[in-house]
């Protein structure tokens, strides 16, 4: 089985044709994807390509510290999130965190 065999490789053949977004700004987008989907070899070669292409080294590095940093805020909202859902105690006095409902 090859990678030219599945519609992926269509698909990233057809979203490079628009000129809507730069070059650049499309290798940025890959490489903030790449990285949080950890994928190794896709952010290795992501990373190689945006470099060869001109991009300076502290663009790529920006553009992972963005896609951290909005990974890190969704991270925090859905640990937030699932804390009211569970309508779990936003507190621990004395250092002590007891599992409880909130209302109790």
């Amino acid at each position: 089985m090859k990678f030219e065999d599945f519609a992926a490789k269509q698909m990233l053949e057809t979203v490079n044709v628009p000129d809507h977004l730069s070059s650049r700004e499309k290798h940025l987008i890959g490489i903030a994807v790449a990285v949080t989907r950890g994928c190794l070899d896709c952010s290795g070669s992501r990373i190689r390509w945006a470099l060869e292409s001109g991009i300076p080294r502290e663009a790529v590095m920006q553009a992972i510290d963005v896609a951290s940093a909005v990974n890190a805020g969704v991270t925090t909202k859905i640990a937030v999130a699932g804390f009211q859902k569970e309508m779990l105690r936003d507190n621990c006095p004395d250092g002590a965190c007891i599992v409880g409902l909130s209302n109790q």
